[in-house]
């Protein structure tokens, strides 16, 4: 690193930057490649510490002969314990989640037991079945008033939401606030979420088994809020929502059920800000997606 310039620096930066990589999770850096060599050398390690040094030494027990090679195991016998590989010295501790049908299991039984919004936060704040928690900055909930008739949900924080611990406040969040403010609609007259409610990182995908342990607190804030028209944003979370699979293109414009439990309200997909953002052709589709929920307010 001595022999680098500042435009190499420079340059080395930029290039994560592009690559989604704009958070440091640990302090120190990690030698992946250092990792991958030591692979070998730890599975040795493991055989040996798995196989008893009188067993080792010991000549094997009245092992028939046979042209074709050993016989076969005893009837009955049980295989060979197996122990886990040591940890790598000096290498970062190895985070234990739940297995993700324990993990889903156990975040139905938690959002279950929210009696308001206010409590299921505060469940969400000490939940820890989601590894995505451990990556993000912190919790980004909801934005907007938990009583209005009209509730958005995105998809996943991004970098500016993860930072504030609000829902759509970067670049994208400002077009939402100009696409509310179209159909006179503002932040204290609309409710904002997401179906994930921690940033992945480098804003990635979130993965299928993140979702479906996010969708139980999504489905129960849904619930507490009790909004009468329901708009997903992005086919990510018209899917997750409305459990199909259609793409957005197909979904987007046409009123659906969806089934909070307690009532059932009318829900609809449009596009997401942010592909609003990257394809400005989308935004004509979006301006009639937001018509008709404004005359959806309106006939309620």
């Amino acid at each position: 690193m001595t022999d680098l310039t500042a435009d190499d620096l420079a340059d080395i930066l930029a290039f994560h930057w592009e690559a989604g990589v704009d958070v440091a999770i640990g302090e120190t850096a990690v030698d992946r490649f250092a990792e991958s060599a030591a692979e070998p050398a730890r599975a040795r390690a493991t055989t040996a510490l798995s196989t008893p040094a009188s067993a080792a030494l010991a000549p094997p027990a009245e092992a028939p002969l046979s042209r074709s090679g050993p016989g076969p195991a005893p009837r009955g016998a049980a295989p060979p314990a197996r122990s886990a590989p040591p940890a790598a010295a000096g290498g970062p501790a190895v985070l234990v989640t739940q297995p993700p049908d324990a993990a889903v299991m156990a975040a139905r039984e938690a959002a279950r037991g929210a009696a308001s919004l206010e409590a299921l936060r505060a469940i969400l704040d000490g939940f820890d079945g989601c590894a995505l928690k451990r990556t993000a900055s912190r919790l980004v909930f909801a934005d907007g008033n938990p009583q209005a008739r009209v509730m958005f949900v995105g998809e996943a924080p991004g970098r500016d939401e993860d930072q504030q611990g609000l829902p759509f406040v970067g670049r994208s969040g400002k077009l939402l606030d100009l696409m509310l403010g179209a159909i006179g609609l503002d932040r204290t007259s609309a409710y904002i979420a997401n179906v994930i409610p921690w940033r992945p990182p480098g804003n990635r995908t979130p993965t299928p088994q993140e979702t479906a342990i996010c969708l139980p607190f999504i489905a129960r804030q849904i619930e507490l809020a009790n909004p009468d028209i329901l708009v997903c944003l992005g086919g990510p979370s018209a899917q997750a929502l409305l459990a199909t699979t259609e793409g957005i293109t197909k979904l987007r414009g046409r009123f659906m059920n969806y089934d909070t439990g307690t009532r059932t309200i009318r829900a609809i997909a449009t596009f997401h800000p942010a592909y609003l953002l990257r394809t400005p052709l989308g935004k004509r589709f979006a301006w009639r997606d937001m018509l008709a929920v404004e005359a959806a307010l309106k006939a309620e």
